[in-house]
Order: structure tokens, then C-alpha cells, then sequence
């Protein structure tokens, strides 16, 4: 139970109610509890500790009986008094070996320990030092465990002689100076420590929801990337792309010419390698259009203007970007073959067509229509030494006006 934190306040409650049950106890008629230790001190659900098996020893004395044999372990809460049992010695104990125990479960509750978990010694040899001294064998406690004047107390009530250990009325007063005065009220307490704790979740929280709202971006851009914003807005709103038409849009086909024969001369690794180059290139050179890039296949790069947002200058955008494209490929060196130019073929063509996500578990936003099938043939078929061949009379006036 290390791992539940509680502080002081909250032990001090615990040791009180102990505290107050003794005293009770040893000014009843019972006067002796006979047999206290941890193991019979339970908490309630209202957090109150209770004590029990009180008077045990005294109902097998008054009964005949012989109580049962205690074990090394269970014996480390008794008074050396009682562990060495001389002649006279009351078989159902006394208040001041109760005192005694009593400091045995302060040194646990105090520590979060077994009593004296701190000596590496086995029970057994603790329990022969304790009937045996000298040397004077007690839990060993540290300073900062605890206020001075509780260590004090938990000192005073294991004292070697019976007499040095104060009783319980003693005891209470003592632990009523520890709280300053104030009554120890468990529910002030627990109000605290929830207040505390609703404090440090209530930060928790905030943290987890910024790195939340940072990932949560981070998947949008990417998604953005894959998809068209719009489109990408209603997929995470879980409703349906139906396929639009678009009037007018102008597509953009490019490929490597002689790529077969450059991937010849290059393992998978370094065609991977050329590719991501040019096309991280590409990439950064089309973020200046208001253009929309469509797809990679292989060498292969496919870029829309006019769609998914209809724009007038669709055709020039392309156009432009087409040229810009084409001049970035010719400085652009191979890493493993810098000796080897690189030339784009490049088609571009004008005309109606339809684009839809198709997919759903790699969901793609496609377009379809006679002018993508143009626009890949013009690229296809494109005359040697002619990077770019278009049709259309758009793409015609944009030519000539850059």
C-alpha cells in the first residue's frame, strides 16, 4: 500500500482514534487490552480506526484455557516485560506494556513499515535482543519522518521500564499539542486531500488535452495532405462524398523520360531515394499555386487546378506551374548519378470532369473523365525535345502570356 500517499494530517487522525480507544479501554472495566497490535486496529468506512480483540488474554485466563502459542512475528508488538514473563507476571498484561505496543504501531503507521522493517534482523533475533539486552533493541526512525515531539512520544511509550511510559490520558493531551490545539477532524482532512488531488487532475487534465489538441493537429495536416480539406472534413464527421462535376478544370501529367533505363542503373533503395528528392521539390514548388495535387504513381506526378474549389485562373495556375516545374527538374542533380540530366514530359489539358473519395480503407479522392485520359495521352505522346505539349485554347493564351 506504499503507493497511496498519506499525509501526515491523515496519519495523525488514525493515531488519534487509537489513542482515544485506549483510553477508553484502559478506564473500563476491561483496563487491558492484552494483546494490541496493527493487526487489530481496522478502519471503518467512514474512515474511523477501531480497535479490536480487546480482553482476549483475560477471557482464556478466566476460562482455563491456554492461549494459543504466538509465533516470532506476531510477538514483535509485545513489551519486554511480557516477552520475559517473570513469576507474578499477569497473564492478561498490563496498560503499560498496551503503551508499549502502542509505539510498536506508531513506528509502523510513521514509516509505512512492518515494525522494525528498518534492521535486517530476522524475528526471531529481534524478539532474543529484546529479552536479552543490553544492547537496547527499538525501530530505528528518522528525524524528518515525522514532528519532533511524535518521535519523541513514540520513544517515551517503548521505554525499557514500565514506569517511564506515560499512560494514555498523558498520551492524548500530548497528541492534542501535536495538532496545535486544534481538533483533528478527518472529514477537514479528506476535503483537503480531495481538494489537493482535484487541483493536480484538474492540471493533469489540461496537459493531456494539449498534447491531445497537438496530435490531433498533427493527424488533420496529414490527412489534409491525402485529402482535399472539405473532403477530409466530412469522412471525420463519418458522412458520405458524393462524386461532383466540375465544368471546367485543367489536369497536369508529368513523367521521367527514360526512367526505365535510369532505374536500370540504380537499386530499389536509390530509385526510392530519387524519387522522394524530386518529388519533395515538386512539392515545395506547387505550395506557391492554388493548385491540388492529386496523386504519385511511380515516376508519375498528377496535379489539378479549378478543383476541389472552382477558380477562374485554373488553367493559368497549371500552366505556370508546369514551366516552373520543368525549370526546377533541369537543376535538379541525382545523388548516386549526378552526371545523368533529368527531363520531364509534361501533358496539360482543359475540359469537364468528375472527382470522388473511392475506398474506404485507403480511401483515394480520384478524378475521372475524357480530359484526365487526354491529359495522360498528351503526356504519353509528347514529341522528343518537346517537354510540354497541351491542349486547349486556355492553356494556349497562358503559354504565351508567362
Amino acid at each position: 500500500m506504499d503507493e497511496i500517499k498519506l499525509d501526515w494530517t491523515f496519519r495523525l487522525s488514525l493515531l488519534t482514534d487509537l489513542v482515544r480507544g485506549m483510553r477508553y479501554l484502559h478506564g473500563s472495566p476491561i483496563r487491558v487490552h492484552g494483546s494490541l497490535s496493527s493487526r487489530n486496529c481496522v478502519v471503518d468506512a467512514r474512515w474511523v480506526l477501531k480497535i479490536t480483540d480487546y480482553g482476549i488474554p483475560g477471557f482464556f485466563e478466566a476460562q482455563g484455557l491456554v492461549a494459543p502459542t504466538k509465533s516470532a512475528k506476531d510477538l514483535l508488538w509485545t513489551a519486554p516485560e511480557a516477552l520475559r514473563a517473570a513469576k507474578g507476571y499477569p497473564r492478561c498484561g498490563t496498560q503499560a506494556a498496551d503503551v508499549y505496543s502502542f509505539g510498536i504501531i506508531m513506528q509502523e503507521v510513521v514509516v509505512r513499515g512492518e515494525p522494525f522493517c528498518m534492521l535486517s534482523l530476522a524475528p526471531e533475533e529481534i524478539i532474543t535482543k529484546i529479552k536479552k539486552p543490553p544492547p537496547l533493541i527499538r525501530p530505528s526512525v528518522s528525524k524528518g519522518a515525522a514532528p519532533p515531539e511524535a518521535i519523541n512520544i513514540m520513544r517515551q511509550c517503548w521505554a525499557e521500564s514500565p514506569e517511564m511510559r506515560p499512560d494514555f490520558v498523558t498520551i492524548c493531551e500530548r497528541f492534542k499539542q501535536l495538532n496545535h490545539g486544534r481538533k483533528v477532524n478527518f472529514v477537514d482532512t479528506m476535503f483537503q486531500m480531495l481538494e489537493k488531488y482535484s487541483n493536480n487532475l484538474e492540471e493533469l487534465i489540461r496537459e493531456r488535452t494539449e498534447q491531445l489538441d497537438v496530435e490531433r493537429k498533427k493527424t488533420e495536416q496529414l490527412l489534409n495532405r491525402m485529402l482535399p480539406s472539405s473532403v477530409a472534413d466530412r469522412l471525420k464527421l463519418g458522412l458520405a462524398v458524393e462524386p461532383e462535376e466540375f465544368a471546367e478544370v485543367t489536369i497536369y501529367f508529368s513523367d521521367i523520360v527514360g526512367f526505365t533505363t535510369i532505374a536500370a542503373h540504380c537499386t530499389p533503395v536509390q530509385v526510392v531515394d530519387l524519387l522522394n528528392d524530386l518529388y519533395t521539390c515538386f512539392d515545395a514548388t506547387i505550395n506557391a499555386y492554388n493548385v491540388y495535387k492529386v496523386e504519385t504513381i511511380g515516376d508519375a506526378y498528377m496535379v489539378v487546378g479549378g478543383l476541389p474549389v472552382r477558380t477562374p485562373d485554373h488553367a493559368e495556375q497549371i500552366a505556370t506551374m508546369a514551366l516552373d516545374l520543368l525549370h526546377q527538374s533541369g537543376n535538379f542533380k541525382v545523388r548516386h548519378l549526378p552526371g545523368v540530366p533529368l527531363q520531364l514530359r509534361i501533358g496539360l489539358h482543359t475540359g469537364p470532369c468528375c472527382a470522388g473519395v473511392v475506398g474506404l480503407t485507403m480511401p483515394r479522392y480520384c478524378l475521372f473523365g475524357d480530359t484526365v485520359n487526354t491529359a495522360s495521352r498528351m503526356e504519353s505522346t509528347v514529341l522528343h525535345h518537346h517537354h510540354v505539349q497541351c491542349l486547349g485554347r486556355s492553356i494556349e493564351r497562358s503559354i504565351m502570356s508567362a
